[in-house]
């Protein structure tokens, strides 16, 4: 099942369930809101692809963006001086990019086909909550580091086991090649493996460094600028 989105490279990943604040700047991009607004675009939805290197993808290098995105809807918007806004965004599903329009309107436009979840090879209700809960304790000793992302909180206990990788993933500081891989991993009790592997590895890091890595955001003057 195919659809057309408009689309928003970025230089980090959106995982289905995560929260999207962007502060919009660029023409292209306030014209993009206006547009979401407006119902120009229907459902306010947007897709979100991460860029393999860099902030910004021009008409020169679409290439550099992965091939796996995620669509986004539009929550609040605050109108600022000059045009500009502060939006905030919610990711929901995943799609592959098929064929990208940089001539349709002054953002990208993107074909798109929605990538479900397959069926794992060996599965049980039994499995699921051994995987589920030795991925949450992974999850509990990232966090007894101090380790967390400024603002996010803890998947609830009755969170889906497809959707429960993304939670975790949502409080952990990992780079976007470890986001991206996640995303695009379509059986969700070898994403949850994924993530429990990636949240031990940087506990184990911190264990040997026996420090707290300054957050990321430290080092941004805004995240989410376009």
């Amino acid at each position: 099942m195919t659809e057309t989105l408009p689309l928003f490279p970025l230089g980090n990943v959106l995982l289905p369930g995560g929260s999207l604040p962007l502060h919009i700047f660029e023409a292209r991009y306030r014209q993009l809101v206006q547009d979401l607004v407006n119902e120009v675009v229907p459902g306010r939805r947007f897709g979100v692809v991460g860029i393999r290197q860099g902030w910004e993808v021009g008409e020169d290098n679409v290439d550099a963006m992965y091939d796996v995105g995620c669509s986004a809807r539009m929550g609040e918007i605050q109108q600022l001086p000059e045009g500009r806004y502060d939006t905030t965004s919610s990711g929901e599903h995943r799609f592959r990019l098929l064929q990208l329009d940089t001539e349709a309107a002054p953002y990208l436009m993107a074909r798109v086909e929605w990538l479900p979840d397959t069926e794992p090879d060996q599965d049980s209700e039994q499995l699921r909550d051994r995987l589920a809960a030795s991925a949450r304790a992974a999850h509990e000793r990232y966090l007894a580091t101090g380790l967390r992302v400024e603002g996010s909180t803890s998947p609830p206990e009755d969170a889906d086991t497809a959707d429960l990788a993304y939670g975790l993933a949502e409080s952990c500081v990992l780079s976007p090649d470890d986001r991206q891989n996640l995303l695009a991993e379509t059986d969700p009790l070898l994403r949850l493996r994924r993530v429990r592997s990636l949240i031990n590895r940087e506990t184990e890091f911190v264990r040997r460094l026996r420090a707290v890595p300054a957050q990321l955001s430290e080092f941004a003057e805004h995240a989410g600028h376009n």
